[in-house]
């Protein structure tokens, strides 16, 4: 893993790759098996070399697990068809035009010039999009009905995109396989032991609840940060993100609590917002 520096966390050392600085030896995970990597963690012995700072985000990044956006873009491709098999596409002219031109608008300012971008309106009333690795960005046509400007269709696509932007998938991949692992390696541990299994019950959702789910806040915080970059780049008005989750607090209907929720609150996000357009000289809000 990647303290908040982007230094390398370790956990012991064995002679599979160059020494670092403290006489260990890093280990580049990608060159291993899978199942070395999972027999090497269990047992202590590597050193992770797997953090990288993404460009856009300025952040360092734990993907060690990851495969390359490429992989992750073909593994995403057969749920992306099957989600346009199972989910009615809408015929709505108006609202496929007003797609289409936000997405090419957006996904120009990317910086993204080898994905190949998609943009789909689902005819369902959910209030809500996403996007897949390789650029496949779906919309709920329930999302646009309460969106009267491009602005707050751009507020986003801006997000969806700086999701793809700041390889977020990537390092949810590699999150959710280190969870993995890290419980695997629990079970083994506490085998035998008594009362093995509520331990393991309460590990699993410390995980859930202290790593995982932050950290998907933190994306959504993040990709709302690079979606507000994209809006300002593609020339429309950034002091419309504020006032689309003005929107949202009104028409989202019921969410759960703060603590089991991987998205931040409209509130919460509007603050965030304000702040960040005012910091970045945007606009004043």
């Amino acid at each position: 893993m990647c303290d908040n520096h982007g230094h390398e966390i370790t956990a012991g050392a064995a002679d599979l790759g160059p020494a670092d600085a403290t006489g260990g030896r890093l280990v580049d995970l990608s060159r291993m098996p899978r199942r070395d990597v999972i027999r090497g963690l269990m047992a202590g012995s590597l050193l992770l070399a797997g953090c990288e700072t993404n460009a856009v985000t300025g952040r360092s990044q734990f993907t060690a697990f990851a495969p390359g956006d490429a992989q992750l873009a073909a593994m995403a491709l057969d749920s992306w068809n099957e989600q346009k098999a199972k989910t009615p596409i809408s015929r709505d002219p108006t609202a496929n035009a007003r797609l289409q031109r936000v997405g090419q608008r957006i996904s120009a300012v990317s910086g993204l010039t080898n994905v190949q971008w998609e943009f789909v309106v689902f005819d369902k009333p959910e209030k809500n999009a996403f996007v897949l690795p390789g650029g496949k960005v779906g919309f709920y046509k329930g999302l646009i009905d309460i969106s009267p400007k491009d602005d707050h269709i751009a507020t986003v696509m801006g997000h969806e995109v700086g999701h793809v932007q700041a390889r977020h998938s990537a390092e949810r991949y590699s999150q959710q396989v280190g969870a993995s692992v890290a419980m695997a390696a629990a079970q083994v541990g506490m085998a035998g032991r008594e009362n093995s299994n509520a331990w393991l019950a309460a590990l699993g959702l410390g995980a859930q609840v202290g790593i995982l789910l932050p950290y998907s806040r933190l994306q959504e915080s993040e990709a709302d940060r690079v979606g507000v970059d994209n809006m300002h780049k593609a020339g429309y008005d950034v002091r419309e993100a504020v006032n689309f989750w003005e929107i949202m607090a009104r028409e989202g209907g019921a969410r759960p609590p703060a603590i089991i929720s991987t998205h931040p609150s409209p509130e919460g996000r509007m603050a965030e917002l304000r702040a960040y357009i005012n910091q970045r000289g945007y606009a004043r809000v």
